[in-house]
């Protein structure tokens, strides 16, 4: 019994490790100033994300907000990434109006994350506490990308088309719930 126990431990562990996105892309470089301000009422910058907004929770999307885009930006784009799992795509939204100050817009693209699928996936750390930026990116140009755009493509573009940014911290511990 035992020995079957360490192979179900052992089996668990590396599904985990295979899935915290080790082949998962670089964020997008922080390109331009750090001049937007990300803002979110459920939590503070370094804060803990609330239990609700977790797989412990609903797992909806944190209400998010900014402030200090450019007047120059024709688009935004918002990468939610976990970097203590391989950098963990967790939301790519893209071609967001420049206008918008917060992620209610129909019109926008999601990209995929690196659970497969688009939208929104809680997090769930498989332990200890984890760090979630929320990066919103100001871009030159809409990106122009389809709904249900590979990561990598999406991070590319976003890459490209950088102008400032501004991100927001929340931390998860594995622990919730």
């Amino acid at each position: 019994m035992r020995v079957l126990t360490r192979i179900a431990a052992s089996a668990i562990v590396a599904l985990l490790s295979s899935s915290c996105g080790s082949d998962n892309p670089a964020p997008p470089s922080h390109a331009g100033p750090a001049d937007i301000v990300v803002t979110s009422s459920a939590f503070a910058d370094g804060g803990l994300i609330p239990q609700e907004f977790t797989c412990h929770g609903a797992g909806a999307a944190p209400p998010l907000s900014w402030s200090g885009v450019p007047p120059e930006a024709a688009a935004l784009a918002l990468v939610v990434v976990d970097p203590d799992a391989g950098d963990y795509y967790h939301w790519v939204v893209l071609d967001l109006p420049a206008s918008s100050t917060s992620v209610t817009d129909p019109a926008s693209v999601t990209a995929r994350n690196s659970h497969g699928s688009t939208g929104w996936t809680a997090p769930c750390p498989p332990s200890g506490t984890h760090h979630y930026r929320f990066t919103l990116y100001a871009l030159d140009a809409k990106t122009g990308l389809p709904d249900g755009t590979d990561t990598g493509d999406a991070v590319h573009a976003i890459d490209e088309h950088a102008i400032a940014h501004g991100t927001l911290t929340g931390l998860v511990s594995s622990s919730s719930g």
